[in-house]
């Protein structure tokens, strides 16, 4: 078994039948679904009720994941726990395979923008902020859609995730161009 938690890339299904079966032990034993994005809106609905608690209280989005002062819901769940075991999980993998890759701006980042780390961060930073938007308007991420919805076979998480696919690679070939396979 540590063999194979050593390995620099892991079997996709391998990990796929693992996360279905976390799936499994979370429809079944929780009644939930696998998804991150809600905890997103928890923290910052969380954060922004220390400054303006009335505001949250009053903001049926918030009211829905948070609740209200009589009938509060938990901002720290075992989503939240999720979301912050993903980056540990992420980390121990990296060490148990002895990663030792740290590229910090990609060859075709670099061409298409130089070589600027802090471009780059920005840059993912700003994306990340992009795709989180939209996968609330969308009512989920592409956990709770592309894994959970998708097992379900829900119309709505299937095309939520192929409009991901297809609009990935439109933004592609917009910022890179048909120049960027060249520079893979």
């Amino acid at each position: 078994m540590i063999k194979i938690l050593r390995k620099d890339r892991w079997s996709p299904y391998l990990v796929g039948t693992g996360i279905g079966m976390l799936s499994w032990v979370t429809f079944a034993w929780m009644n939930k679904t696998l998804g991150v994005s809600t905890t997103m809106v928890r923290a910052a609905g969380a954060m922004e009720s220390v400054v303006a608690k009335s505001h949250v209280e009053s903001n049926a989005y918030f009211v829905k994941y948070l609740g209200t002062a009589l009938e509060p819901k938990p901002v720290f769940e075992w989503q939240f726990a999720l979301v912050v075991m993903l980056f540990f999980g992420a980390l121990l993998a990296a060490k148990l395979a002895g990663s030792k890759f740290e590229e910090q701006v990609p060859g075709l980042w670099a061409w298409r923008f130089g070589s600027s780390k802090w471009i780059r961060y920005l840059g993912a930073f700003l994306g990340g902020v992009i795709l989180l938007f939209g996968a609330r308007m969308a009512g989920g991420c592409t956990s709770g859609h592309g894994i959970s919805g998708a097992l379900q076979l829900a119309v709505s998480s299937w095309a939520f995730f192929l409009s991901m696919i297809v609009g990935g690679a439109i933004t592609a070939f917009i910022i890179f161009g048909k120049g960027g396979r060249d520079h893979v």
